[in-house]
Order: structure tokens, then C-alpha cells, then sequence
């Protein structure tokens, strides 16, 4: 195995129409908003947002997965507008098997424009040829159908269910798994 990615800089990557860049802590009150929303966080292991010091929470934990080499938190800026539009990234590294797990969440706004495709294809081109993964996975809820089908658009593909496999806001969640391996990557 050879990992190329050290996780010494944050990488700052660019799409047609996006700029993912590492959060800062101006970006607190566009986190604040995105992650009050009671539609984005449906289907998130958390609460929605009560005040800007969970979105401080956040920005340190993206903080923390990177020092810890455990995953990347690109935050989707609009170049334009300089607003923060959702987020992207992997967690839960695992060096030893060479696999990553993939979120990502987006304003309802932006909903159905093709943002998620062109940020994801973005991220998981810098995992596969960057990084040297191995293999993407991905865990959605079954009922997350937007999100389903956006990670089949991305070629990935089912591998099965986990049934009640997280205890998330007083009830157990089943969470599907997807993965797409460097093998299959074009």
C-alpha cells in the first residue's frame, strides 16, 4: 500500500462552479444555517443547530479529523458570493485497509442542480488518485432516497443493509452501504 496523501496541508480544490476549501471560523454563521435546518440534518446523526457554538463544534471537529488523519472536511463556497453552501468529505480513514467513508450535505436551496455530483466527483477524483484509496464507502439510511441515488450516479454500488446498526435521535437506524473501489473508478 502506498498512501501519496501526508495530511500535512489542507487541499483547496475547485470545480466549474464551486471552491472547496478548508473551513474557518468565519464560516460559523453559513454552518449555523446549514445545519439548523431541519431538512438537511434529517438524516444526520445530530440535532439541528441551536446557536453558532455548535457550528464552532463542527469547525473543530473537521479540525480534529485532519490532525488525526481520520478524514478531510471541504466546506462548498460559492466564489461568487463567498457563502458557504454545504460540505463534503471522508472520515473514518482506515489506513490499514486503505478505505474511506464519504458524507456530505447541501442547503435545501441548491436541491436537484447538480451540485452534490459535481463536488462528490471532485473529492472521490482526489481520494482515488491523491490519496491512493482504495475503496469509498458510503452509509445512507434507506429512506434517504435523494441520496441513493446520487451515490448510483456515482457508480457506486449496494452492498447490503446494517440493520439497526445506529442508535440516532431515540431510535434505531438501519444504514445502507455503498462503496465504489479504485478498481472500478474511471
Amino acid at each position: 500500500m502506498n498512501i501519496e496523501y501526508t495530511f500535512t496541508d489542507f487541499p483547496t480544490l475547485a470545480t466549474e462552479r464551486f471552491i472547496l476549501r478548508k473551513a474557518t471560523t468565519k464560516d460559523a454563521s453559513d454552518l449555523f444555517e446549514l445545519y439548523s435546518n431541519e431538512e438537511v440534518v434529517k438524516y444526520l446523526p445530530f440535532s439541528p443547530f441551536q446557536s453558532e457554538e455548535d457550528a464552532s463544534n463542527e469547525l473543530n471537529w473537521y479540525d480534529n479529523i485532519f490532525k488525526e488523519q481520520t478524514g478531510l472536511r471541504w466546506v462548498i463556497e460559492e466564489p461568487d458570493s463567498k457563502k458557504v453552501i454545504g460540505t463534503c468529505g471522508f472520515l473514518n480513514f482506515e489506513k490499514a485497509h486503505n478505505r474511506i467513508e464519504i458524507g456530505y450535505d447541501l442547503t435545501p436551496k441548491y436541491w436537484g442542480k447538480g451540485v452534490m455530483t459535481e463536488t462528490l466527483t471532485c473529492i472521490i477524483h482526489f481520494a482515488f488518485k491523491t490519496m491512493n484509496i482504495n475503496k469509498i464507502e458510503a452509509k445512507v439510511e434507506p429512506e434517504n432516497i435523494s441520496s441513493i441515488k446520487l451515490l448510483e450516479k456515482l457508480n457506486f454500488c449496494k452492498e447490503g443493509v446494517l440493520r439497526q446498526h445506529e442508535f440516532e435521535k431515540g431510535q434505531y437506524v438501519d444504514l445502507a452501504v455503498f462503496s465504489q473501489l479504485k478498481s472500478e473508478y474511471q
